[in-house]
């Protein structure tokens, strides 16, 4: 497969991790858009948000979970957001679910 979030997980593309269990994984954004701004992704190769089901909706929880614990444990007490991008429309670029943690500055809305 040729996927670069699944080649980080393989360890095969090195990241600079911050969180890992056996079903998810979160590293620093390369291009970061806060001040701390990392990316949470199942282990499991899900393409997007369209493709979560019944057989696969539990590693979505397990993801919010590591979130809570990754809030927690980095001091983001003032309040953090989590955004998905699905499909080219919606802006995302690597067909792999993730999620963006941003946190430490006042995330306007709507995004600009």
């Amino acid at each position: 497969m040729d996927c670069l979030f699944c080649k980080i997980v393989s360890g095969e593309i090195p990241s600079k991790k911050m969180f890992e269990n056996d079903d998810v994984l979160a590293f620093y954004d390369i291009d970061p858009q806060a001040p701390f701004h990392v990316i949470v992704i199942p282990k499991a190769h899900i393409s997007g948000a369209n493709k979560i089901n019944s057989e696969n909706s539990i590693v979505v929880a397990k993801v919010f979970e590591a979130i809570a614990i990754i809030a927690k444990e980095n001091n983001l007490e003032n309040g953090f957001r989590v955004v998905n991008n699905c499909g080219e429309d919606g802006g995302q670029t690597v067909n792999h679910l993730h999620f963006h943690l941003l946190a430490r500055r006042n995330l306007s809305w709507p995004p600009g």
